[in-house]
């Protein structure tokens, strides 16, 4: 028995060790902190750690990592949202405006400024790079939930794209254009 558990101990050691900087940067697509993608991190490989024993290593060990990650990231944000309140007397704080000098800045700005459910949507399909079914799956949703979110997320994150670069235009900054340079 302890011989299985020490390999066990081993795969999972080996699994986390290659794939831990894969997952932060996802974490990190998702919330916008380093900080925050490192919780986020730890805490989907210790619920992946939990359940090590009955996953199959014929199952895609990492699409079921990522998985883990997503829900994760949406359980935390529904938390948080239900302990903010907001406040009234609060005094607006001054905008900063995005002077990114390159497209991957503003992308992540812009992602970051959408809902939590169609930024995972996109992260999943986009930057994972995962089919409908499986961003499906990892959200609990219907193909055509992921379908109609990543439409709509697209849209919202085209417009707020466009946004910035015509504040940085009126700023002087010069519009991003699609390959990072002003």
């Amino acid at each position: 028995m302890r011989v299985k558990e020490a390999v066990r101990e081993r795969e999972f050691r080996e699994f986390a060790m290659a794939r831990q900087s894969q997952l932060r940067r996802s974490a990190y697509l998702l919330c916008g902190d380093w900080h925050q993608a490192q919780d986020l991190t730890q805490t989907a490989l210790m619920k992946l750690y939990a359940a090590w024993g009955r996953v199959r290593r014929d199952d895609n060990v990492e699409a079921y990592a990522r998985t883990i990650l997503t829900r994760v990231f949406i359980d935390q944000y529904r938390r948080r949202r239900l302990r903010e309140e907001p406040l009234d007397d609060v005094p607006d704080l001054p905008t900063v405006e995005p002077h990114a000098p390159e497209l991957r800045l503003v992308m992540q700005s812009a992602l970051m400024q959408l809902p939590p459910r169609y930024r995972a949507v996109l992260v999943l399909r986009f930057w994972e790079d995962w089919s409908v079914e499986q961003t499906a799956a990892a959200l609990r949703v219907t193909p055509g939930t992921v379908k109609s979110q990543s439409a709509r997320g697209l849209t919202r994150l085209r417009r707020i794209v466009e946004e910035i670069n015509s504040e940085a235009v009126l700023h002087g900054g010069g519009e991003v254009n699609n390959t990072g340079g002003r």
